[in-house]
């Protein structure tokens, strides 16, 4: 199956392609669009993440669950959302962190699209979802392809920095080598959970250390 996907990527999970469970989600997302159903995001913007971080670039890992649900929120980067939309909760508490870490303003936008330039990869596990329905398409084979994505990223690259936020990221430790990149955990940034590890964690400035002590350039966390 020929997937627009930056070329960096198709090489190394085109194998994925091909087999049976991502075939069945191309089948799956073509069946609801024919039914009528909203999916978000727009089928141009699946796999955003990946044109925008080619894989030759991918110095940090943020891994969210699945998409904004709501109109015109998302566009393909995990915790990011379009200018002119209001940043939602967990990203208006990313935003207090990163200022109380940083020292950096709070950000005019919500759109996390200039870090993705500087090699920061916004993943969800999940890369579709159904209007105002979350973690709807949670079974229908995206978190396999994530895994293998997650996966390949730890074999192939080394000093990779993996932000793992809330107990669903953290379940994805598995698939990473700890033993050539690093893993900083924290509570979710959801305002149920914020305060019960997020707000303090300072990934932002922990992961600038680690890339500059391995010879990588920081990431310029302003928006």
């Amino acid at each position: 199956m020929n997937v627009q996907i930056e070329p960096g990527w198709k090489k190394v999970l085109d194998p994925e392609f091909s087999k049976p469970y991502f075939l069945q989600i191309v089948h799956f997302l073509k069946s609801e669009k024919n039914a009528g159903k909203i999916i978000y995001p727009p089928g141009s913007l699946i796999f955003n993440a990946f044109n925008k971080t080619p894989f030759d670039h991918v110095k940090v890992v943020l891994l969210g669950q699945d998409p904004y649900h709501g109109p015109g929120q998302a566009h393909g980067l995990s915790f990011s959302v379009p200018d002119g939309i209001p940043p939602p909760p967990s990203l208006q508490n990313i935003f207090k962190e990163l200022k109380t870490d940083t020292g950096l303003a709070l950000p005019h936008t919500g759109n996390l699209s200039p870090w993705t330039t500087q090699g920061v990869l916004l993943l969800n596990a999940y890369l579709t979802v159904l209007a105002r329905a979350p973690m709807s398409h949670s079974q229908q084979g995206w978190g396999e392809f994530t895994d293998m994505v997650i996966h390949r990223i730890s074999d192939l690259k080394k000093n990779i920095v993996f932000l793992l936020w809330g107990k669903f990221a953290q379940e994805k430790q598995v698939l990473i080598d700890e033993t050539k990149h690093l893993v900083l955990k924290a509570a979710h940034p959801s305002p149920y959970s914020a305060d019960k590890g997020f707000f303090g964690c300072r990934h932002f400035s922990k992961t600038n250390e680690y890339l500059m002590k391995n010879g990588i350039d920081p990431v310029d966390w302003q928006l």
